[in-house]
């Protein structure tokens, strides 16, 4: 089947933002993230899933700004090279942002999104259908309402405060796991507010293509 042209432009400015952030991507993984954003484009016209409208941003501020998390992330999975399944939780995913895109750049990581607005829950169920992604996950709840196995990584994007965040996931976190949430500006009034028994370990500074904002991700765990 040929690709459309703006299928094909779309694919090509996926692959220079993952070799501008030295992302190895397949071809495979390419077409996924274009069919991703295709899909949430759709959805958006209906269900408002996010507030970004314009293809062109979407493709900047939604895509590649989860796409930066990717190869932070993977260090860390190296990190946990001995722990399977690795288990990944995604809070407050809304647009399936970023577990989705983890899904996609992950196979081999199981990624679970969750999410207090069912037509949220409901559009990553079905991106995970249409892309055949079986290790991307939706459930439809508040957080602390969560059962089952514990997470190697928590992550989370623009949905609370890291007291917040930690305070709420803490029972969901297994005992070597991590949490990380990706922030605007160092986020220095949040992380003194954090609880004593949780370290800020590392603040990674992020370089997005085509953005002109600062951003940056805050590792943290329990204190030993």
């Amino acid at each position: 089947m040929m690709t459309a042209p703006d299928d094909a432009v779309l694919r090509g400015s996926i692959s220079e933002i993952c070799g501008a952030l030295a992302v190895g991507a397949s071809l495979a993984q390419v077409d996924d993230l274009a069919d991703f954003l295709s899909l949430l484009q759709k959805w958006n016209a209906t269900y408002n899933l996010t507030a970004v409208r314009d293809p062109a941003q979407m493709l900047v501020q939604h895509l590649a700004d989860c796409l930066a998390m990717i190869t932070p992330l993977r260090r860390r999975l190296t990190e946990l090279s001995d722990v399977f399944p690795r288990r990944l939780l995604d809070v407050g995913s809304g647009g399936g942002l970023p577990g989705a895109v983890i899904a996609i750049m992950q196979p081999d990581l199981d990624v679970t999104c969750v999410d207090t607005v069912g037509k949220k829950a409901a559009f990553t169920r079905q991106v995970a259908g249409e892309l055949t992604l079986r290790n991307l996950h939706a459930e439809h709840a508040r957080v602390e309402q969560l059962t089952g196995r514990p997470f190697d990584v928590i992550t989370s994007r623009a949905f609370a405060s890291l007291q917040d965040f930690v305070s709420l996931t803490r029972k969901h976190l297994a005992p070597d796991g991590v949490w990380l949430a990706m922030k605007g500006k160092h986020p220095e009034a949040e992380i003194a507010g954090l609880p004593a028994d949780v370290t800020v370990f590392h603040v990674e500074q992020l370089k997005v293509p085509g953005l002109d904002a600062e951003r940056c991700l805050i590792w943290m765990r329990p204190t030993a």
